[in-house]
């Protein structure tokens, strides 16, 4: 494979205006190294038995870029799917990061039963899949149970900044429980941060959000309060009285900005 350029552009829309072996190559240090060997991929040719386990979209001119990595190459899934972009002030933003375990089992909550696309549930709902996924462990918007490798993939991330000469980037979690993750892993608010805090008192005994949790779906367990998870599946089913949006995070490189919003947390 084609080493990365002793300098990169300080951009994703730089990067994908490279040669494509070049810009496959700093794309390439985005996956964890651990991921070629566990899943037999050849981390030269990126094959398994000599097909494509790793597919990449960053055409010329794009602001943004999607690399999507496959435990096989005809799988269903990726086990990581990543997409960057530019935001409006040239810094980098991490739009979506998936990582699923392939042996798992899926939970089809980003298809209705008719077919129709769900977004993994942000536009709509598949609420049967959603209760045997929250019953069988997952979040919101989980297909399969994870694989435990967004804290071995920050680093990651924090090299490729480094090394298109930045400082910082940006996330903007989709549920609640991945905005306290995030946190779990050094990142602070751009915006939303009071939000959140409001939503912890909020759900305390006595709060508003814990007065709704009254089993009126499967979804607001009395209990549901005490637990990441929980909280997260009844924001998800709209307890807030409106979607969990406009929440926006930032990691800069080698630092924890020391946020918690949910002190002393259960998952």
């Amino acid at each position: 494979m084609t080493r990365p350029p002793a300098i990169w552009p300080s951009t994703i829309r730089g990067i994908n205006d490279l040669p494509a072996k070049q810009k496959r190559a700093i794309y390439c240090t985005l996956i964890p190294d651990w991921v070629y060997p566990r899943f037999d991929i050849d981390p030269e040719t990126l094959t398994i038995d000599g097909e494509p386990a790793v597919k990449m979209r960053c055409p010329d001119r794009s602001r943004a870029m999607e690399i999507s990595v496959f435990h096989h190459p005809h799988a269903e899934d990726p086990v990581i799917y990543l997409q960057l972009a530019d935001s409006f002030l040239g810094k980098l933003m991490v739009l979506l990061i998936v990582i699923n375990d392939p042996n798992s089992e899926r939970f089809d909550i980003d298809v209705t039963p008719d077919g129709k696309s769900t977004n993994l549930g942000t536009s709509d709902r598949n609420v049967q899949e959603e209760i045997r996924a929250m019953e069988a462990g997952l979040a919101p918007g989980q297909i399969r149970a994870g694989l435990r490798g967004f804290r071995s993939s920050v680093p990651y991330f924090e090299r490729f900044v480094e090394q298109m000469h930045q400082d910082m980037f940006l996330i903007e979690p989709l549920a609640y429980h991945n905005a306290v993750i995030f946190e779990r892993y050094g990142f602070g608010y751009t915006v939303g941060r009071k939000e959140m805090e409001r939503i912890h008192r909020e759900f305390q005994p006595g709060g508003e959000l814990h007065q709704q949790l009254d089993n009126s779906t499967p979804f607001r367990h009395p209990d549901a309060w005490k637990t990441v998870r929980g909280r997260s599946w009844a924001i998800h089913d709209g307890i807030l009285g409106h979607p969990y949006t406009g929440f926006h995070m930032y990691k800069r490189i080698y630092r924890d900005a020391g946020v918690s919003t949910f002190p002393d947390l259960e998952w």
